[in-house]
């Protein structure tokens, strides 16, 4: 059986949620990999069954609580991102305070990141309008490749390819339902390689050919923006 490295991905997460899952019922308080891979599972699971974005979250915020995790995993654990096949297209759901009930113990929490004095932040390369045709909210994060985020999202899908989000690591920015608004991009770094995300490329970004077939397939698969003209200032 081929699997795509999006199914492989997700295969990889349910047998991890199921690890987690078999382990809790014997009593055992779940650390940070298995806490995580439980509630995105939780989403994917929703999804499966047919629930809204915003069910699928709530469900997810409801799986676990503070005495089902180890001590300092509800510090650690305070935001899952799992993208998500639901009935009306694949979403990145964003599921904040995940362990409820669990009380935030601030910027000197064991493993809280801070960000260093005087760090550079680099500037966008590129600013692209972006429209939500959905009805529901759609959140992306910093380094998923935006050329191939929500196919509800409009916005010029060509000068997006092979650029993320400037925006701190770890972070997203939000469209709400039927909003529109500006994002700043820069250039995906290191090796340039795109695996996973929407399927769209699945290997090397600058390849022969890549950009062009990235654009068939997702032309094929009804993304907004492919189209889009380029004399509409989308381009910094």
């Amino acid at each position: 059986m081929r699997l795509t490295p999006t199914e492989r991905d997700r295969l990889l997460l349910r047998s991890a949620a199921e690890l987690a899952r078999a382990r809790r019922a014997r009593g055992l308080k779940l650390n940070v990999p298995e806490a995580t891979a439980l509630i995105a599972d939780t989403v994917c699971e929703a999804a499966r069954d047919g629930k809204r974005l915003a069910e699928a979250i709530e469900e997810a915020r409801g799986v676990l609580g503070p005495g089902d995790v180890l001590p300092g995993v509800a510090d650690v654990v305070t935001e899952v991102h799992v993208e998500a096949v639901f009935d009306d297209g694949s979403r990145l759901a964003v599921v904040s305070s995940p362990i409820q009930g669990a009380v935030p113990l601030g910027d000197d929490a064991p493993g809280a990141v801070l960000p260093g004095p005087g760090a550079p932040q680099p500037e966008p390369v590129l600013h692209l309008r972006v429209r939500n045709t959905a009805a529901v909210p759609v959140s992306v994060t910093s380094h998923f490749h935006f050329f191939e985020a929500n196919p509800r999202l409009d916005f010029d899908r060509a000068a997006a390819y092979g650029m993320r989000l400037c925006v701190p690591a770890g972070s997203s920015v939000r469209f709400d339902p039927h909003g529109e608004g500006e994002v700043g991009l820069v250039p995906i770094g290191g090796d340039r390689i795109a695996i996973g995300f929407a399927g769209l490329v699945d290997g090397p970004l600058d390849a022969p050919g890549a950009k062009d077939e990235a654009l068939r397939r997702a032309a094929a698969c009804g993304y907004l923006g492919v189209f889009a003209a380029h004399e509409d200032g989308g381009r910094a």
